[in-house]
């Protein structure tokens, strides 16, 4: 892939239109996303030596290109974001980006991706959660650790996003997921308000 489409976004359009062919063509879905979102990052990375912001829209590209994917052929978004996660996380594990920022980028790009074609916020969150938890035991991160960086991506893309976003996001994060208990922050919430909602 040619360095300039990487810079002018042209990387979500192309994986969107490869994974539709995914999501209408093949059994193990799941799998097949896993493996396009992976070998996709690791080729562009070697193709553009990507560092850095231009390394971080590159995941972000990634990741909203295969939600959309999903929306649009009325696949399972939650089922995109997890794998579009536990791709990037192979696609970036032999690459100087620090883990943590790749999940949490790529967990906010899952959500406002997502919102950008009208589709279930909260499953694309809570599936970009999961797919940091399956991932970390490739990394050096814990299962925890993993799973809040992704959460903290995803309320804050919410944040961004506006509307009903939060509180979509915030609500499908409660609790267990994958065996990991998800801190759950409200990234988009001043101190200030923090302060006077105890008062």
């Amino acid at each position: 892939m040619a360095k300039d489409q990487v810079t002018k976004g042209g990387l979500a359009s192309s994986v969107k239109e490869s994974l539709i062919g995914v999501f209408r063509g093949t059994g193990d879905v799941s799998g097949a996303i896993i493996d396009a979102v992976s070998g996709t990052v690791t080729r562009t990375i070697k193709g553009t030596n990507a560092v850095g912001q231009e390394l971080i829209g590159l995941l972000r590209d990634t990741a909203r290109g295969t939600v959309q994917a999903a929306v649009d052929v009325g696949s399972d978004v939650g089922s995109a974001a997890k794998g579009a996660m536990i791709g990037v996380i192979r696609g970036t594990k032999d690459v100087s980006i620090e883990a943590i920022v790749a999940i949490r980028e790529t967990a906010g790009a899952a959500v406002k991706g997502t919102a950008e074609v009208g589709g279930d916020v909260g499953a694309a969150a809570k599936g970009a959660v999961e797919g940091a938890i399956i991932g970390a035991r490739d990394i050096a991160i814990t299962a925890e650790e993993a799973a809040n960086a992704a959460a903290k991506g995803a309320l804050e893309a919410a944040g961004d996003v506006g509307g009903t976003a939060g509180g979509e996001v915030r609500d499908a994060l409660k609790g267990t997921i994958g065996g990991v208990k998800v801190v759950v922050k409200e990234p988009f919430r001043s101190d200030q308000d923090e302060v006077s909602s105890r008062n």
